[in-house]
């Protein structure tokens, strides 16, 4: 099996080296600023483990994990912007809409989509774009209700703005590795949950959320209970999952 970080080392020259959408024109260099401003890379990596886990070499599952980290990119674009979250940092460096301007910056997250959106589609099956879109509602949803009083209810707001990314991590990997339906369900059930632990571990870090809502010791204990259940999981699919076990751990135990 392929280690993270070999499949890391996968990731980022891809991303890299993407051939955009002639069209963009000047439009390109607002696209790779964003692209280039760092992070972690989870949600690709999630997708190249879990296709190898499932039987394809993950260079397969390139395209479709470049498409995921756009679109990751494309909310965090968009939610920087004033009429959003009016963040004029991301990562430590201007955010994109800083650095370029505010309609420049709605125009890069709308060129993000819709470069992800063209990647999904180099695949035989339309299944890799349908998750990626039911992906992107379902975190337009969660934007929605963060900036209503829907916000109050954490379990929805964080499956909608976080996990519906994690799950379509995981279940574009199953189509690209022509995992049938019928066979996804324990997947999909593990990517519900490695969704929820990544949330948990960030409002423990950025002391928000559900460090405000169940204290540090009770979201401790959530996040614990829910790296568990994600590893229960794994241990129910009939493949080498050691590597997706081992991404989990990290996750659990990350502390930035």
């Amino acid at each position: 099996m392929t280690t993270p970080e070999e499949l890391l080392e996968l990731i980022e020259p891809y991303l890299e080296d993407l051939a955009l959408t002639p069209e963009l024109g000047g439009l390109e260099a607002s696209v790779r600023y964003s692209l280039a401003g760092g992070g972690k890379r989870v949600r690709p990596l999630l997708c190249l483990a879990t296709a190898e886990a499932a039987g394809a070499e993950p260079e397969a599952a390139l395209p479709a994990a470049a498409a995921l980290e756009l679109v990751h990119n494309f909310s965090l674009v968009h939610d920087d912007l004033p009429a959003l979250d009016d963040d004029e940092l991301r990562r430590g460096r201007a955010s994109t809409w800083a650095e370029f301007g505010e309609a420049v910056g709605i125009l890069a997250g709308d060129a993000l989509l819709a470069e992800a959106l063209r990647l999904a589609l180099t695949y035989p099956t339309t299944a890799v774009a349908r998750e990626l879109v039911q992906a992107t509602l379902g975190m337009i949803g969660g934007q929605y209700l963060d900036i209503t009083d829907g916000a109050d209810d954490l379990a929805a707001l964080h499956r909608l703005k976080t996990g519906c990314l994690f799950s379509a991590s995981v279940a574009c990997a199953l189509w690209v590795a022509e995992v049938l339906e019928a066979e996804q369900k324990p997947w999909r059930a593990f990517a519900d949950e490695v969704g929820l632990l990544f949330q948990i571990v960030d409002d423990i870090l950025d002391e928000d959320g559900y460090l405000l809502e169940r204290g540090a010791e009770g979201a401790r204990a959530l996040a614990d209970q829910t790296a568990e259940r994600a590893q229960a999981l794994l241990l129910e699919i009939p493949a080498d999952t050691s590597v997706l076990a081992g991404i989990v751990a990290g996750l659990a135990a990350r502390t930035s």
